[in-house]
């Protein structure tokens, strides 16, 4: 019966639920907005370098509790609160334009982004059989990469075009009710409640699972590597390659259009392959990519090896976060909250590459990146073993 659910009904109350995955990929407006704010407040750079950190200190503060009243709310419930929090945030800049709004929109932003991404996956869960959450949370991946690509170009056009560049703010403002009106008006069977209530040490107890905590530390080292990356290619463009400023502003670029053409046909392959299987495979094509960037100074050359990597990287997030839920699905939602919390990792890496930077030079960026993709590596192979266990 739960099957015939899922398979039917289920399959039109996937697709609001895949647009709660392009309201997720607002959060990578901040680094397009971050520019814009820093010169419009005169912002020092450690001030406006505080901009999109805070998004990361909610992963760290939010995703936990998160999971916890997803257990008492249910996890549609749980998915509309955090699309009327990222409403307010999308719409307070245009209320009121000060640097205590816009530091105070940014907040809500991560709190935001941190309920959805911990609430999204496990309400997918209801929808889809266990064994298409991975190709299902791999085509979410896509759709928030779509975002991620189109942001900086949606605030370019509203500052070229429109004249403002913060009318991007109410039409994400508008985007996001569209997504909770969608949503609310669409059935979607409440999961089962547990009897025994989730609580913190609960949820942290998990770790004591090993297959559990070798998934959590995958999903920080493969956001660490994902951001860094971000933070690396330009830097390692402009030192290594000899491009100036604005041309080397092409590597992150490259690197979403690469990441969103591995999402959609990550989530095919996953469709019909284990991703189990996959994950080893994935680490190693971006392990080849990040390797033969050492051996290269032409920048055509470069970009093509950040292409590669990048397709890699681009389904490790998903493979490892529906690894862990489908191990212990009883405890869908303290999982979720517990893997969005490594989300985090993202705020430790890149200051990592930048004293490796220090000491070693621009390849020390790189250095930093292989540590993290062979332990991936490493990952894959024990998910695989564990598979076939």
């Amino acid at each position: 019966m739960g099957s015939e659910n899922k398979t039917g009904a289920g399959t039109l109350a996937l697709l609001p639920i895949l647009f709660g995955f392009f309201v997720m990929g607002f959060v990578d407006v901040v680094g397009t907005a971050t520019f814009y704010v820093k010169d419009d407040f005169k912002l020092s750079d450690s001030m406006a370098s505080f901009l999109p950190s805070m998004i990361f200190l909610w992963f760290f503060v939010v995703s936990i509790p998160t999971g916890i009243v997803t257990g008492r709310l249910g996890r549609k419930n749980t998915v509309l609160v955090s699309l009327a929090i990222t409403a307010v945030a999308m719409v307070l800049p245009m209320v009121s334009y000060t640097k205590a709004a816009v530091y105070a929109a940014f907040a809500l932003m991560g709190i935001g982004n941190t309920v959805i991404q911990a609430a999204l996956p496990p309400l997918m869960s209801n929808v889809v059989k266990p064994e298409k959450l991975t190709s299902s949370l791999s085509l979410g991946q896509f759709v928030k990469a779509l975002c991620a690509a189109a942001s900086p170009i949606v605030a370019g056009l509203a500052a070229k075009t429109l004249g403002n560049w913060k009318l991007i703010f109410p039409i994400y403002a508008g985007i996001t009710l569209v997504a909770a009106a969608w949503l609310a008006a669409t059935p979607v069977k409440r999961e089962e409640v547990a009897e025994s209530h989730a609580t913190f040490g609960g949820c942290l107890s998990l770790l004591a699972n090993p297959f559990i905590l070798a998934m959590f530390t995958g999903i920080l080292f493969a956001v660490g590597v994902d951001v860094g990356m971000n933070y690396s290619i330009p830097h390692y463009l402009k030192e290594v390659c000899s491009l100036d400023k604005n041309e080397a502003a092409m590597g992150p670029t490259v690197y979403f259009v690469a990441k969103t053409i591995g999402s959609f046909v990550g989530a095919m392959i996953l469709a019909k392959f284990s991703p189990a299987k996959c994950f080893p495979l994935s680490a190693l094509l971006a392990i080849v990519g990040t390797v033969s960037m050492l051996f290269l100074k032409e920048a055509t050359a470069v970009l093509s090896c950040v292409f590669v990597a990048s397709l890699g990287i681009s389904n490790i997030f998903g493979m490892a976060f529906g690894l862990a839920m489908n191990r212990l699905p009883q405890k869908a939602n303290e999982i979720s909250g517990l893997m969005v919390m490594a989300i985090a990792g993202g705020a430790i890496i890149p200051p990592i590459m930048g004293a490796v930077k220090g000491a070693m030079g621009p390849n020390g960026l790189i250095f930093v990146l292989l540590a993290c993709l062979f332990y991936l590596l490493g990952l894959g192979v024990f998910a695989s073993k564990q598979a076939k266990a």
